[in-house]
């Protein structure tokens, strides 16, 4: 394999690791799930497009500045059509708020489908794609996305979200505002899924419609579920595992997607709880992991 293979590889892993973070803090931490997160990538990528090709004020010298501005644009108008749609569906329970996002994404869908000011079915093309989503970029948009949500999680809101999870109407009792954090739990999900629509669109240089079918949201749900819910570290290795298998299989190729589908199969019958089952790595873990090994290495000899 190239580098240049591997690197396009591990940019896809960033895009999709972009809305997996999100799409973790609703599901993994809130106990939300939801089956339109493509729709909400759609909103970005064809948002962050329009910004970077219609709305260029500046000089080309400036060009970066205004690729951050089109994925900032892209979160955020992905973030607003999200308190829209929570106001409308969050008072839902159980399996209808899941059946709500899933007709929201399709809806989506369709509507760019038929909006030629987007290109319509056809798509829109020519997106620049010239020193914008590099590995570098996409690395750095990663660890900031990281860390802000792991600082969201290990803050009261993040707990107050945790609590909802695990019982929403014991939380209700003791005062917290359980429709507010499911709301901001949303918002903050949309705009994450948001910049990785604007980066997609500016990777792949041509977005259409038929890129955010109900069959993305599905992969993106399968990546939290199968890297551990409530698990941040299990969302990054989940996206890294589930977007490199693919490619590895390409091998076989009619058989590929079977053997993706009953590795993933094979690996939730093994360890349903996921591959990190709610844990994360720390750096005291990774340090104590080496002294372990390097202990027994010792012994050995």
């Amino acid at each position: 394999m190239s580098w240049g293979y591997v690197s396009g590889i591990l940019i896809l892993s960033g895009i999709n690791l972009m809305t997996v973070l999100g799409l973790s803090l609703l599901t993994g931490f809130t106990g939300l799930f939801s089956f339109g997160h493509a729709g909400f990538m759609a909103i970005g990528a064809y948002t962050a497009a329009t910004v970077t090709m219609k709305l260029n004020i500046l000089p080309q010298s400036m060009f970066w500045l205004h690729f951050y501005i089109a994925l900032a644009a892209g979160g955020l108008v992905s973030m607003i059509v999200s308190l829209i749609i929570g106001r409308l569906t969050l008072n839902l329970k159980g399996d209808y708020f899941c059946i709500a996002t899933l007709g929201f994404g399709e809806a989506i869908r369709l509507i760019l489908d038929n909006v030629q000011y987007f290109g319509g079915a056809r798509g829109l093309p020519n997106i620049p794609t010239q020193g914008t989503t590099t590995l570098t970029n996409v690395i750095i948009i990663n660890v900031i996305a990281i860390t802000v949500l792991v600082l969201i999680i290990k803050s009261r809101h993040g707990r107050n979200m945790v609590a909802i999870r695990e019982e929403e109407l014991a939380t209700q009792t003791i005062g917290i505002d359980v429709f507010k954090y499911k709301l901001t739990s949303l918002a903050i999900s949309a705009f994450y899924a948001g910049v990785a629509g604007g980066l997609m669109a500016h990777y792949l240089g041509y977005i259409q419609p038929i890129m955010f079918k109900m069959v993305k949201s599905t992969e993106l749900t399968i990546i939290v579920i199968f890297g551990g819910l409530g698990s941040v570290s299990g969302s990054v290795v989940g996206t890294i595992l589930l977007t490199f298998l693919p490619e590895l299989l390409r091998s076989f190729s009619n058989w590929r997607l079977v053997l993706y589908g009953a590795a993933v199969i094979l690996i939730m019958i093994t360890r349903p709880q996921g591959l990190m089952g709610g844990k994360e790595f720390s750096i005291k873990g990774i340090i104590r992991l080496i002294e372990k090994s390097r202990h027994k290495g010792e012994v050995k000899s």
